[in-house]
């Protein structure tokens, strides 16, 4: 795998539940993950943990216990340096419902220290130019998820974190995606990518990670036949055993 990008030591994280704030069993459970450059993927069932393993990567969870680094700054403690090169696109997007569209990624945009054409060209990219002055809550959910989408294409990023990418996407936004996540990977960025719709992916994946109750084992290396490999991811994707190692 080479050099590790993205580094868990000891995390646990648990959701809590009700008034009470009575904490539930771990949603991660992860005493060493370290994932390097290329494309890697998230498998699972539903309810598996992989979308709480991406949101404590990204550092919209903090954990229980445990540290997370991105390129070698602490997510939690040294925050700038950790995310100023990190873009994570949630399955879910929660956006602020009066900010218009172009407010929403110009933001992003100056917190990365990019010129306002960049802002621009993102949303061109995504096909959101006509509608870049409307607040977020006059979106359909389709448009919500494109613009994440273009706040994470805005600047130089090296670490991308996207949660089943390809869902609710027509058709041209599916094949940017792809092209997009191709390039990353052939570049050597590090992209992590949670998704069901595992078939487009399988030839640019590099490593996988399966989880299962809230616990990550890589899957590394993966078959280089075309139909093995697909037959391991998934498998990994349904919950199965594979040869694996913890990371």
């Amino acid at each position: 795998m080479g050099r590790a990008v993205i580094s868990l030591r000891g995390v646990r994280f648990a959701y809590v539940a009700g008034r009470a704030g009575r904490a539930l069993p771990p949603a991660l459970d992860c005493p060493s993950l370290d994932i390097g450059p290329g494309l890697t993927l998230l498998l699972g069932p539903n309810g598996a943990g992989k979308s709480t393993l991406l949101r404590v990567a990204a550092g919209v969870e903090r954990p229980d216990a445990g540290t997370v680094t991105v390129d070698g700054a602490d997510l939690w403690r040294d925050e700038a340096a950790a995310r100023r090169r990190l873009a994570y696109v949630p399955e879910h997007p929660d956006l602020t419902p009066y900010a218009t569209v172009e407010e929403v990624v110009a933001l992003v945009g100056r917190l990365r220290g990019e010129p306002a054409a960049a802002t621009e060209a993102a949303l061109r990219r995504v096909g959101l130019e006509e509608v870049a002055y409307r607040s977020v809550r006059e979106l359909s959910m389709g448009q919500r998820r494109r613009a994440l989408l273009a706040a994470a294409l805005v600047g130089d990023i090296r670490t991308v974190l996207l949660d089943e990418p390809l869902e609710t996407m027509d058709r041209a936004v599916r094949d940017l995606i792809l092209t997009w996540v191709r390039t990353l990977a052939s570049d050597g960025r590090t992209v992590v990518i949670a998704t069901h719709e595992i078939e487009p992916f399988v030839p640019l994946a590099a490593r996988a990670i399966s989880v299962a109750g809230g616990v990550p084992r890589v899957v590394d290396p993966l078959p280089a036949d075309p139909a093995d490999r697909l037959a391991l991811l998934e498998r990994c994707a349904r919950g199965g055993a594979a040869t694996d190692r913890r990371g």
